[in-house]
Parts: C-alpha cells; sequence; structure tokens
C-alpha cells in the first residue's frame, strides 16, 4: 500500500513539474511587440494657456426694414458674394409713391402760399414807410411771411422723411460679405424689425474666446496667439484685438477677440478652434509637458500612459492629466522629461510586455 501511494505521489509531483516549465516556456517565449515610441522633451514643456472658442465673422448684420410691404423681389441666394450698396430686395413701396405725391403738392402749395405772403409783406412795408399803413398791419403781414416759409420749411421736410423711407423698400448691402441666411420667400409680408436676410463679411474672421478667472492674468492684448481648427486640420496665427476687462454677464469666463491672420478659405463661421496663448515663461515655472491624446490608456477612472524601460519593457504609467489643446493634452504628473512612451503598436500590449522598435 505504501508502494502505490508512494508512486502516485511521484507521479503528481512529475505532473507538477512539468506544467510549470510548459506555462514558464510559454511567457518566455511570448514574442516582442512592436511599437512605435515618442520622448518627452523640452520643446513639449513651452508655457501657454489653453482655451476653447469659435470663429465668428469680423462684420455680421441680420437686415431688417422699417416699413411693412410684400417682399416683390429677392436678388440674391444664400452663398452669392455681394458688394456694398448692391440692391438685394425690393419691398413694394406703393403707398410710398402716393405719400410722395402728395408732400410734392404740399410743396407747390406751400410756396404759392410764401409768394403771395411775401409779395403783401412788400407791399406794407412800402405802405407803413409812406405813413399809409398802421405797425399793426406792417406786424400781421410779417407774420403772415414767417408762417409761409415755416410751412415750405415744413413741406420739403416732410418730401426728405419720404424719401427716406424708400431706402427701407430697397435693402441694400451695408458692406461686402457673402449672403448666409434668407429668412423670406418673394411675396411673403416684410414687417419692421423682421430679419431678412443674414450677410457676412468673408474676408476677415475673428475668434471668440473664453478664458477663465484663473488664466486671464497671464494674457496681454500682445500675448501671440496660435489657432487649430480640428474640422479642416490647420493652425492659423492670431493677434488679440479685443480683451474684455469683466466676466460680470458671460457666465465668469473672459470673452477675448483674435483676429486671423491670413485666413484660409476653408474658414466658415461657427468653426470650433482650440486656442494657444503663449506666456512669458521663466526660469522658477515648472514645464508643461504635453502628450499626444492617442497614446492615452483609458481603464475606468483612471487614465495612463505605457512608458518603456531600458530593458524595453512596456510599463502601465497612471498620470494625472490637465488641459487639453489640439490632439495633445497636458500631464500634471506621472511623466517625466526625456522618458520614452509607446505612442501606438501593433498587436496585444500589456503591462510588462516585451517591445520592439
Amino acid at each position: 500500500m505504501k508502494t502505490y501511494q508512494y508512486i502516485l505521489l511521484t507521479f503528481a509531483a512529475f505532473l507538477t513539474v512539468g506544467c510549470g516549465t510548459t506555462e514558464q516556456k510559454e511567457i518566455t517565449e511570448l514574442p516582442s511587440v512592436p511599437v512605435k515610441v515618442a520622448q518627452v522633451n523640452a520643446s513639449e514643456a513651452a508655457g501657454y494657456i489653453a482655451a476653447s472658442g469659435k470663429i465668428e465673422a469680423g462684420q455680421n448684420a441680420n437686415l431688417s426694414t422699417r416699413m411693412m410691404g410684400n417682399i416683390t423681389k429677392i436678388h440674391v441666394k444664400v452663398g452669392d458674394k455681394v458688394s456694398k450698396g448692391q440692391t438685394l430686395i425690393n419691398i413694394s413701396n406703393a403707398d410710398l409713391i402716393a405719400q410722395r405725391a402728395q408732400v410734392e403738392a404740399s410743396i407747390i402749395q406751400a410756396k404759392s402760399g410764401l409768394k403771395n405772403a411775401e409779395t403783401d409783406f412788400q407791399r406794407f412795408k412800402s405802405l407803413f414807410e409812406k405813413g399809409s399803413a398802421s405797425q399793426k398791419e406792417l406786424d400781421d403781414m410779417t407774420t403772415r411771411f414767417e408762417v409761409a416759409k415755416a410751412n415750405v420749411e415744413a413741406a420739403e421736410q416732410m418730401k426728405k422723411g419720404v424719401e427716406a423711407q424708400f431706402a427701407y423698400t430697397n435693402i441694400k448691402a451695408p458692406f461686402s460679405g457673402v449672403v448666409v441666411n434668407s429668412f423670406i420667400k418673394e411675396g411673403m409680408m416684410a414687417n419692421p424689425g423682421m430679419p431678412l436676410i443674414a450677410l457676412e463679411d468673408a474676408e476677415n474672421y475673428q475668434v471668440v474666446a473664453s478664458i477663465s478667472e484663473s488664466d486671464i492674468s497671464g494674457i496681454t492684448e500682445d500675448t501671440k496667439a496660435k489657432i487649430y481648427v480640428k474640422s479642416i486640420e490647420q493652425e492659423f496665427e492670431g493677434k488679440i484685438i479685443e480683451l474684455s476687462p469683466s466676466a460680470q454677464n458671460t457666465g465668469g469666463q473672459y470673452m477675448v477677440k483674435i483676429a486671423i491672420k491670413e485666413a484660409d478659405k476653408a474658414l466658415r463661421s461657427g468653426m470650433f478652434v482650440n486656442v494657444k496663448f503663449a506666456t512669458n515663461s521663466t526660469e522658477t515655472e515648472p514645464s508643461q509637458i504635453m502628450i499626444p491624446t492617442s497614446a492615452l490608456i483609458q481603464k475606468g477612472q483612471l487614465t495612463g500612459v505605457y512608458v518603456v524601460t531600458d530593458d524595453k519593457i512596456a510599463i502601465l504609467r497612471w498620470l494625472r492629466l490637465g488641459r487639453t489643446y489640439n490632439d495633445k493634452v497636458e500631464v500634471i504628473s506621472g511623466l517625466g522629461e526625456n522618458e520614452r512612451f509607446i505612442l501606438s503598436h501593433e498587436g496585444k500590449l500589456y503591462n510588462g510586455a516585451k517591445v520592439t522598435f
């Protein structure tokens, strides 16, 4: 019996040793994972303030009218380029034509009355000088003459008012630009203050960015700005043209307007952008390490990156991240300068894996 138990124990031990050897062999013989690596360097650590914003036209307007009337003609459509002073919309003006005719008749009548009043005034003035008319009669003629002149002036001013109303029946472009929206169709009734057409200056774009209270003190009108438009994957130089001194009506955010230098034709009003403001870094300020967001590893609420040791082993390092700019993110802690980290890999990558690059 003891011999039988000994044989069983010996056989079990053999199986245990054999399995352990096989597993160890599989681990040591796992192939290396091909990876692409990058190294954190000083050029990635320049100080900056990041913000998000949106592109808008330097000039924009929703054109409307003060007149009520039917829209008789629309000369442009969305996307058309227009010049300053170009007629865009015609609104019926039959009522104004009738008013102008009445006012012109009033002017003729007022001028006729003025002529008669002036003649009577001159006659009574001559008679008064000869002693043939009383002072009261001369005063009455003087008053009549002055009233006649005032009537002519009032009629002419009324004509100017009617003529001014004609401008609101022929809507013209206040500046050169492009039609970006139309709110009407021919035959519709236009009402005072009702938006008819939207116009933007497509040659001069600017960015409106929101800056937090903690960052606004680091920005001045001389601060250099770089604007990245993700939708077209292009970066532009910018110049700050307006820096709001108050966040009272903007939810605690300070508004900064940035003119875009050498704007591309691919830009469109309303595009979202990322803005990077260069700060005046000093030797006492901490470096800001930036890495591509594509290199990040997400596990639950933790975010990390694979670093590569001198022995070419991948080690997962958890990070504390800061602000994001374009396709890069700031690493506050967890990664030091000159360390190598994995950008991309082929095959399955895990903590402790052997890598080649």
